[in-house]
Order: structure tokens, then sequence, then C-alpha cells
């Protein structure tokens, strides 16, 4: 199901252009993405080798952090991440990316310049709600109304997003939506920063879960009444930026303690 992305020729950086790619803030941010792989795999977020991260590299603007071809989640560690740009050269890492990590992911973060972190699974329950008619959520339980208004399907499912002209498809159905479903496929989740991403991801699946095994027992859903759908997503969003840093530092003090070569 996977694809290898074909190296595109090494690019030629010297001097003084050549990227600072030892900051500080980089090996955190490499550090952060690697703990959301390790945690989605304990989760049963993740499919095999063929679903993908990505964050745009702190103080770049034309620089990536995706996971390598070939590995599994729970396989991913900070340096083993690499640094791809939008021409598809490797310029820090081994490998390469899985090629339709590159179209997806990079035509995104060049063509979606808030889209600094993209998260990308098949995770089965929101994946679920790609497969069916209607709209994805209905909004009946309490933690999807932090998604209320932020969503978007992508109903041009088009197979593999294996060139540009895909990712630049998959990128233009965005929109101003946080969250994609992508029918047939799966969903995309956009954030500003590492710790909001993986919080949404996190709580997209929980609320697609519940979800799935209400609609299970054959009753009707109720959904939310509107107005307070509206003041319960906006309470929920005030406190939004600190409620997701401090999960994902609960979340690496799991993996600090249980699997900490995730830091390596």
């Amino acid at each position: 199901m996977a694809h290898a992305l074909t190296p595109a020729a090494p690019a030629v950086i010297s001097g003084h252009n050549r990227p600072d790619l030892d900051t500080g803030a980089i090996r955190q941010a490499r550090i952060d993405l690697a703990a959301c792989f390790r945690m989605a795999s304990r989760l049963g977020l993740h499919e095999g080798i063929c679903n993908h991260f990505s964050a745009m590299l702190p103080g770049y603007d034309d620089l990536f952090l995706v996971n390598p071809y070939g590995y599994a989640f729970s396989e991913v560690t900070a340096s083993n991440l690499v640094v791809c740009d939008f021409h598809g050269h490797v310029v820090a890492g081994d490998g390469v990316p899985e090629a339709t990590a590159f179209f997806i992911h990079g035509r995104l973060h060049k063509n979606v310049p808030r889209a600094r972190v993209a998260l990308h699974t098949h995770m089965p329950h929101a994946t679920a709600l790609c497969m069916v008619e209607g709209d994805p959520l209905v909004f009946a339980g309490q933690s999807s109304l932090k998604f209320y208004g932020r969503t978007r399907v992508d109903r041009d499912y088009n197979g593999l997003a294996l060139d540009t002209g895909e990712g630049d498809r998959i990128a233009a159905s965005v929109g101003d939506a946080d969250i994609i479903f992508m029918q047939h496929h799966g969903v995309m989740v956009l954030g500003e920063t590492i710790a909001a991403a993986w919080d949404d991801l996190y709580y997209l699946e929980r609320a697609c879960q519940v979800q799935v095994i209400a609609e299970s027992t054959g009753r009707k859903l109720l959904p939310v009444p509107k107005p307070i759908a509206e003041a319960t997503y906006r309470q929920m969003r005030e406190g939004d930026g600190e409620s997701a840093r401090l999960h994902l530092e609960s979340m690496k003090r799991i993996l600090d303690r249980e699997e900490p070569d995730y830091k390596t």
C-alpha cells in the first residue's frame, strides 16, 4: 500500500545559506512530534507504515519534519524524523518520506501556510465516518463540540496521492477548516502547534468513537441544539491552547517513564 518517494537530486546548499538544523527549538519539535507518533501507536491510531505526521521546522517556511518511509509509528524517534523541502529533497536524515506523505503534506504546508502541523491517519472510528452518507459528525456528544464549525469533508476521493496535482487538490479542499474528513480515506488534522494538532487528533477519534457506538444502538441520535453547541464550542476554545500544551506534556511524562527512547 505504501510507496517510497523517488529521491530528488540532492539540493546544493553551502556557506551562509546552509540551514541551521540543530537549534533548541528544532530539537524540541523533533521530541514533541516523536511523542505524538508513539502515543498514536499506543492508542491504535496508526495503520501499518502508511500514515504520516508532519510539522514545519521552527524558523523555516519551506522545510518540514516527517516520518521516514518504512517505519511504524512505534519505531519513530526524534532523530530518525527526516527534514524535507517542498521539492522532495531530504536535507537532513536517512531515508525518504513515503510518497503520499510528501505529496499530501508538502503541498498542504506550501499552499496552506497556517497549517504548521498536519497529522494524517486512518484511525478507525473517524475513518468509519468517512465511509457513510451525510456529514461525519452529528455533534451529539460534548467532545464533538470542540470541532463545531471547524470541519470540512473532501468528497472527491481520487485514489492515492502520488503527484503534486492530487496534493494541490487536497490542499485546496481544506478552506478554513482544521479537521478534514477525507471521504473513503481517513482524516487530516491541521494545527498551528504540535500540541494543538495532537489534542485535536486525540479528541476527534474519541468523539467519533462514541458516535459510532451510539449509532450502533439503532436509536436516533439527538444533536445538541445549535445555540448551546455554539456556546459550548466557545467555552472549549477559550482554554484550548493551555489544555493542549498540558495534554502533550502529560503524554511525554508517560513516555519518559515507559518509552524514553522516543527522545533519542
